[in-house]
């Protein structure tokens, strides 16, 4: 990685997930990123995936998602921007592609091992996001709360859940499962 004067002086963070949905953990994440960096590109993994159960929802959807939580909590536009970055099919070609769709990064925010690890083999410095409520805090989770009608508004920011109220996110989330079952 070049480094430029500008590089040296403007901490720039780089924050990866497939959001589906977007929820109170990750919003944390990138509060904890937006402290340490002054800027932070956040990164939507397997951009081209949507309608099926892992990834229900679509780029546009998952960026609306984040960009409603962060006007919510009075959060910058000037200090993040949202990338959409699609798979590839050999993991260490995947920081290559991230470095080509993304403005320069110097520090990397993840807790995914995989990710951790690609981006410390490629010479960036990584820190880990401490996890919070990490049992409900999980896309995962939250999509396996919503087939089951449990609760899981209470997972994600107020924003997210308007939205998926909005699109009928829940009857997405079920129709796609019981096709695939």
């Amino acid at each position: 990685m070049k480094k430029t004067g500008d590089d040296i002086l403007k901490k720039v963070g780089l924050y990866v997930g497939r959001f589906q949905p977007f929820h109170l953990g990750h919003l944390f994440a990138v509060k904890y990123a937006l402290k340490r960096v002054d800027e932070l590109i956040i990164v939507i993994g397997s951009s081209q995936k949507s309608h099926e159960p892992r990834h229900p929802f679509t780029t546009g959807e998952r960026i609306t998602m984040i960009v409603r939580s962060l006007e919510e909590e009075k959060i910058p536009r000037s200090s993040y921007l949202i990338v959409p970055v699609p798979d590839t099919e050999v993991h260490p070609t995947w920081v290559s592609l991230v470095e080509f769709m993304c403005p320069k990064f110097n520090i990397v925010f993840s807790n995914d091992p995989l990710t951790i690890r690609l981006m410390e083999e490629s010479g960036y410095k990584v820190i880990q996001v401490p996890l919070k409520n990490r049992e409900f805090l999980s896309g995962t989770e939250i999509r396996r709360r919503i087939l089951k009608d449990l609760d899981w508004q209470s997972y994600v920011p107020a924003a997210v859940r308007d939205f998926i109220m909005e699109i009928d996110g829940c009857e997405r989330i079920k129709v796609i499962s019981k096709n695939n079952d």
